[in-house]
């Protein structure tokens, strides 16, 4: 096995992905940068017998035929892979780190890998007609389900005077959605505050950049860079919403030593749950930890299985809480349910069985005599 250089670390090269590599196998490791239509951007180390070769190689590679019919791990942005040597192919993905995940919006029931081994998800809304918080509730519970840290971002912060919004109570409100969560005003046509973002990450480490059309992605993201790479476009002034100017996930090294990755952006925002048999899915804690007011409050109700709509003794519609916050959460509980079910034999068949018992002795009860 070709071991990767040390400058690899700079990609985000880590002793978790090292371990998973044998000493006695060929092979060249790399991270995948961009990837369109089963061809990959992957960036390898530099050959050092070549003088001429100091930055990183970028490799076109497809992947091997036995990888694709394997059902192993495909491919996505971010990921490491190992290469075959002498051929611009990959063999095999590296098990990752982190993964944002979300239903792939169609009614086919199956996952849509976003992206892998990231660090930092910023979470970006306008301050404009796009703001809006159960939105960003969605947001939020994708990325305690993903491992990565959330920020959120609040764009076109300078915009807030204008009309007429009370940015410091904004802020608050979002902190309050999750604990220790970081809010972060700025404006990225302005460049206000935009200094704030690499602060959120070290050398090597990598940031996903999640929201709308529109909300102003790639323009944070040229910000950043020192020029344009992104193609932008206006908002459309009734719903300041964009086109897709962004269709592909690419990843860009930063400016500092750091890596962001600019995603399309999104109109669905379908969660994903676990789908392995026995495995903690995202209703199984991860939803939780993103409403734990939600939680604090439901260990005061009466019943053990309180749903939290109509049981008397009910701590949550007792409480002072907001009513579109607490509907959100119900919704993305059955959302969760649902896709659990459905991508879980087991639990569905224990489901159905349970309805079935519940069923029967309605079913067979002898009429009453009139």
């Amino acid at each position: 096995m070709h071991f990767p250089d040390s400058s690899l670390r700079d990609l985000g090269w880590s002793s978790f992905f090292a371990s998973q590599l044998d000493p006695g196998a060929a092979g060249i490791s790399g991270r995948v940068a961009s990837a369109n239509h089963g061809r990959f951007l992957v960036w390898i180390a530099p050959d050092r017998t070549s003088v001429s070769q100091t930055e990183f190689v970028e490799v076109d590679a497809s992947v091997t035929g036995s990888l694709r019919k394997s059902g192993a791990l495909w491919p996505a942005v971010g990921d490491w892979v190992v290469l075959r040597p002498g051929a611009p192919v990959i063999d095999r993905v590296l098990n990752r780190q982190t993964k944002l995940s979300r239903k792939q919006p169609e009614r086919e029931i199956r996952e849509q890998v976003l992206a892998a081994n990231i660090d930092v998800l910023f979470i970006v809304s306008g301050l404009d007609h796009d703001y809006n918080p159960r939105r960003i509730e969605r947001f939020l519970v994708m990325a305690k389900e993903s491992g990565a840290r959330p920020v959120v971002l609040l764009n076109k912060a300078d915009l807030a005077e204008g009309l007429s919004l009370n940015l410091g109570e904004i802020v608050g409100s979002i902190q309050q959605l999750s604990a220790g969560i970081s809010v972060l005003p700025i404006s990225a046509l302005s460049d206000a505050n935009l200094d704030t973002l690499p602060a959120e990450l070290g050398p090597g480490q990598t940031a996903a950049l999640i929201g709308s059309s529109g909300v102003g992605k790639s323009t944070i993201l040229n910000r950043l860079l020192g020029h344009n790479r992104q193609a932008t476009t206006a908002v459309r002034a009734s719903d300041s919403r964009g086109r897709h100017t962004t269709t592909t996930r690419q990843l860009f090294r930063m400016p500092g030593n750091w890596l962001l990755m600019d995603l399309p952006g999104l109109r669905e925002v379908q969660l994903w749950a676990n789908p392995d048999p026995g495995a903690r899915g995202v209703s199984d804690g991860k939803l939780e930890a993103s409403f734990d007011d939600i939680q604090a409050l439901a260990e005061h109700c009466r019943f053990r299985d309180c749903t939290h709509t109509a049981e008397p003794g009910c701590a949550v519609t007792g409480a002072d809480l907001d009513p579109a916050r607490l509907a959100n959460y119900l919704k993305m509980q059955r959302e969760l349910a649902l896709l659990e079910r459905k991508t879980n034999p087991r639990l569905g068949k224990e489901t159905r069985a349970k309805g079935n018992a519940i069923g029967k002795p309605v079913r067979h009860h002898p009429k009453r005599g009139g």
